[in-house]
This record gives C-alpha cells, sequence and structure tokens, in this order.
C-alpha cells in the first residue's frame, strides 16, 4: 500500500483532562476526498483543528511520511496543509482581494502571490467580479467561495473543509460540492467533515463515522451510503434525531 498523503495512528485531543478525540487512526491517500460524518459534539472539528497544529494532540501525524509532531501549524501550512474552518474566519471589513491575498502569506516555494491570485479568481471568477467588495457584504455561498480561494492561495496539497455546507441554501450547497469536487479533479486531496452526511457520501472516496471521539466505522463512501446503520442515522429518518 502507498503511504498515505495524510495518516494519523492512535491520534488523541483532550480538553481538560477530558479526551475528545481517542485513540483516532485515519489516512487520505492522494487525489481522493475522504470525509468524516458524524453528529454534533462527535469532535469532527476538534479532530481537523488538532490534525492542523492549532490544538495539542497525543499520537502520529504525519502529511507524506513527513512526521508533523511538534510542528507548528505556519509551518504545517508551509509544507501543504491548509484548513477552512466552520466560522470560514473572513475579514469582513476588508475587500475581497486583501482576504486572498492574507492566505499567500506562508505560500514558500509552492508559487507566486501573483500566480496563485489569477489562478483562484480563474477557479472562481465571482470572486474577480467582487474583489474591490467588502467580504461582508458578499453572500453566503460567495462567503464560503472566498473562505476556499483565501485556502487556495497557499496552494495547499491537503485541503480540510469543516462542515462547508453549514447555512447555506441546498441549491447553494451543491454548488459547493461542485466546488469541492472540481479541487480534487485539480489534484488537491480533501479531508471533508461534514454533517450533511448524504451530501458528503455522495461526493467522497472513502468515509468515517465518528461518534463521541471515536471512529465507529469506515469504508468505501458507495458502502457507507447504502449501510443500514448509516441510512437509519444519518440518511434516513434517524438523522434528525442524530443531529438534533
Amino acid at each position: 500500500m502507498k503511504p498515505a498523503l495524510l495518516e494519523l495512528q492512535g491520534f488523541s485531543v483532550a480538553y481538560d483532562r477530558v479526551e475528545v478525540v481517542r485513540n483516532l487512526s485515519l489516512r487520505v491517500d492522494a487525489g481522493s476526498i475522504v470525509t468524516v460524518i458524524g453528529a454534533n459534539g462527535a469532535g469532527k472539528s476538534t479532530l481537523l483543528n488538532a490534525a492542523m497544529g492549532l490544538l495539542p494532540s497525543k499520537g502520529f501525524v504525519a502529511l507524506d511520511g513527513l512526521d508533523l509532531r511538534d510542528v507548528e501549524a505556519e509551518t504545517r501550512v508551509a509544507r501543504g496543509l491548509a484548513l477552512v474552518s466552520e466560522r470560514r474566519e473572513l475579514f469582513t471589513s476588508m475587500p475581497v482581494e486583501d482576504n486572498l491575498r492574507l492566505g499567500a502569506m506562508r505560500l514558500g516555494t509552492r508559487g507566486t502571490p501573483r500566480d496563485c491570485l489569477a489562478e483562484v479568481y480563474r477557479r472562481f471568477p465571482r470572486l474577480s467580479e467582487r474583489k474591490h467588495q467588502a467580504a461582508g457584504t458578499l453572500s453566503g455561498g460567495e462567503r464560503q467561495m472566498l473562505a476556499l480561494g483565501r485556502a487556495m492561495m497557499s496552494k495547499p496539497r491537503l485541503l480540510m473543509l469543516d462542515e462547508p455546507s453549514l447555512g447555506l441554501a441546498p441549491r447553494i450547497v451543491r454548488e459547493t460540492m461542485l466546488m469541492i469536487a472540481a479541487l480534487r479533479d485539480s489534484g488537491v486531496s480533501i479531508l471533508l467533515v461534514e454533517q450533511n452526511a448524504r451530501a458528503a457520501l455522495e461526493l467522497a472516496d472513502y468515509g468515517y463515522v465518528m461518534e463521541l471521539g471515536e471512529i465507529t466505522i469506515e469504508g468505501a463512501a458507495t458502502e457507507l451510503a447504502r449501510d443500514p446503520r448509516i441510512i437509519d442515522t444519518y440518511l434516513g429518518l434517524g438523522a434528525n434525531r442524530a443531529n438534533a
């Protein structure tokens, strides 16, 4: 088996001695979309933040075989890891283009800000049309597009997305998922945390189900989408109870 692009083994994260993520193992292969689904409070966002180096963790974490333990978040970005949080964390009073340029601050040697900006505008023409507009005046879908574009300014090899469909209308959710698929097709690997399990499994190659900080089920996304346990809890009537 080829080495994973991202690999976590025995990965744990604790708040005040309470383990929120426990002894988790996960891998993302190059060129793939891997999703982690689960209810609120399962530890999904904590997993991404710790993998990014924003939270202390225990266990093994590596990017393309390179050990990231004791490596700060800024250095992880420079090595090709990027995170779009569920809050999107845009500078709402700043123009779209200034928000994008901030994403190139940890670009390293993988390109120039001008080239990266041109690529983002090619991929997201709407951002080019609104480049002088304050980020806070954008629609919800445009803000998500800007958050994706800013992350792409660092030319990541692996992009981690935390609830990209949060707060978006169904039509915009579909557009967002198509944008994510296009990023994968361009060579960017994706680790997708998503409460919209149906959309996530339709998009992903492989999936993990996270419950109370642990991986309880994993497999090919197409197989998970047919699993009666997943259907009952996350895709069928049970989804409303799980995500309430």
